[in-house]
C-alpha cells in the first residue's frame, strides 16, 4: 500500500503487521464445511434375499385368515373391484374416438378455423396406460398448439370440437367446459379433458395475463412423456394390478393422498421388475413389498428413491413432496405394514373396515398396533433470530 506497509494474506484473509485487524473480522460467520451428498438405500428385503435366507420356503398360496381365499387371489378379486365394467370402458372408448377423429381434421384441414395451430395430439393418463380406476370414467387428451395457447383460442378450439361432434352425432347430448388445463367434453356417461400445451419454443413466450399458465404447459408435455415411457417400459399386466392397487391405496388413506400418478407408475415398475432375477416378481410379493419399502424411508430426504426416467440429470420423483408429506407417506406405509403382518389383509384391501385402522389403534388377535407418529417438525427459522440478535449486539457496543 502506498505509504503504509502491505496486507499480507493468510488463511483468514487480509492480515496486517501483528496479526488480524484491529476488531477482528466483524461480521464474519463461516459456513458449514461442504459435504457431498450420498443419497443412502433403504433396506429392502427383495434385493438382498441371498444375505437373509428365510427359515421355511416362501409360499405363493398363503391364504388369508378365512382359510377360503390365497392372498394373490384376493389381490385380483380387488382388481376386478377396481377396474371399470365393459360398458364403462366402451363408452370412454367411444367419445375418445370422436374426439381424437375431430382434433385430427382441425390438424390436417383446419378450413376456416383459425384461432389455433395443431402441431400433434396424444392420448395420455389412466386411460391411455390400462390403469383406469371404475367409476372414474375421465380420458385424457394433450393438444400440443403450434401457435401460443391464448385463453381465447383455447374456447375457440373447444366450441369447434363441440360443434363438429354435434353435426356427427345431432341426437348426442354433450357439453364444453374450458378450465386452465384446457376444455373437456363430456357426454351422459363419459369425459374427456383435453389438455392443452405448446411446442417448448413458444414456453418462453407465454404471457400470463394471455396465455395458459407455464407450468400446466410444462406439465402437459411431461404428461406425454410418461404415457410414451410407460408403454414402452411398464405394459406387464402385473405393473397396471399394483398400480390399480395402489391408487386405492391413495384414495382411501389419506396418508397416500400426495403420491401422484407418475409416482404410482414409477413405484409399480419398480416393485414388479426392480430384483436381482429381473424377472417380475408375483403380484402379492409386489404388494408387501411397496409398504416394506416405503415404510423403510424409500421417499425420504435423503433417499435414492426413483430417479424420474423423463428427466434430464438426477431429479428423484419424491422431492416433488413437501417433507411432512414424505413423512406422511413414511409413517402411514408403516403403520398399515404391521395391520398386514398381523392379519389385516381385507381391510387394507378395502374389503372389510375403514381408513381409521391408519390412524387410530387397533387389535388384531390380542397384538394392538398402534399408529406411528410423525417424525418431522417444521422447524423456526433460526437464521432470522440470529440476525436480530447480531444486530442488538451492534447496537449495544455503539
Amino acid at each position: 500500500m502506498p505509504g503504509g506497509r502491505p496486507f499480507r494474506r493468510g488463511r483468514g484473509g487480509p492480515m496486517m503487521r501483528g496479526g488480524m485487524m484491529r476488531g477482528g473480522m466483524m461480521g464474519f460467520k463461516p459456513g458449514p464445511p461442504f459435504r457431498a451428498f450420498i443419497p443412502h438405500i433403504p433396506f429392502d428385503i427383495t434385493q438382498c434375499e441371498t444375505s437373509f435366507p428365510q427359515a421355511r420356503p416362501a409360499t405363493d398360496d398363503k391364504p388369508l385368515a378365512d382359510n377360503r381365499l390365497p392372498t394373490w387371489q384376493a389381490l385380483l378379486k380387488r382388481n376386478g373391484d377396481l377396474t371399470p365394467s365393459t360398458t364403462e370402458q366402451a363408452s370412454i372408448l367411444n367419445l375418445v374416438t370422436k374426439i381424437n377423429t375431430v382434433l385430427d381434421s382441425v390438424t390436417i384441414t383446419p378450413g376456416n378455423f383459425d384461432a389455433a395451430q395443431i402441431e400433434e395430439v396424444r392420448q395420455v393418463g389412466p386411460f391411455k396406460k390400462g390403469t383406469m380406476m371404475a367409476g372414474s370414467n375421465v380420458a385424457d387428451i394433450v393438444v400440443m398448439l403450434k401457435t401460443l395457447p391464448t385463453k381465447e383460442a383455447v374456447t375457440a378450439l373447444g366450441n369447434k370440437v363441440l360443434d363438429d361432434l354435434r353435426t356427427a352425432e345431432p341426437r348426442e347430448v354433450l357439453s364444453m367446459l374450458t378450465s386452465e388445463t384446457g376444455f373437456e367434453i363430456s357426454s351422459s356417461d363419459a369425459t374427456v379433458r383435453c389438455l392443452i400445451t405448446t411446442i417448448p419454443p413458444n414456453l418462453k413466450k407465454l404471457d400470463p395475463d394471455l396465455h395458459l399458465d407455464s407450468k400446466i404447459m410444462n406439465s402437459h408435455l411431461a404428461a406425454i412423456r410418461h404415457a410414451r415411457w410407460f408403454e414402452e417400459n411398464a405394459s406387464h399386466s402385473s405393473i397396471k394390478v399394483l398400480n390399480r392397487l395402489l391408487q386405492d391405496l391413495k384414495n382411501r388413506f389419506e396418508g397416500f393422498s400426495p403420491l401422484t400418478f407418475w409416482i404410482i407408475d414409477l413405484l409399480s415398475h419398480y416393485a414388479i421388475m426392480n430384483n436381482p432375477a429381473r424377472q417380475p416378481l408375483p403380484i402379492n410379493t409386489a404388494f408387501k413389498r411397496c409398504l416394506q419399502i416405503l415404510a423403510a424411508g424409500f421417499f425420504l430426504p435423503g433417499s435414492v428413491g426413483i430417479t424420474d426416467p423423463c428427466e434430464q440429470g438426477t431429479v428423484r420423483v419424491h422431492t416433488i413432496m413437501t417433507l411432512e408429506q414424505q413423512d406422511q407417506v413414511c409413517y402411514t406405509a408403516q403403520t398399515l405394514l404391521r395391520v398386514l403382518s398381523h392379519g389385516g389383509f381385507k381391510q387394507i384391501l378395502g374389503m372389510e373396515g375403514n381408513a381409521t385402522i391408519a390412524t387410530e389403534m387397533s387389535v388384531w388377535e390380542g397384538v394392538v398396533v398402534t399408529p406411528s407418529d410423525k417424525a418431522y417438525e417444521k422447524q423456526e427459522k433460526q437464521e432470522e433470530e440470529e440476525e436480530e440478535e447480531e444486530d442488538e449486539m451492534e447496537t449495544e457496543n455503539k
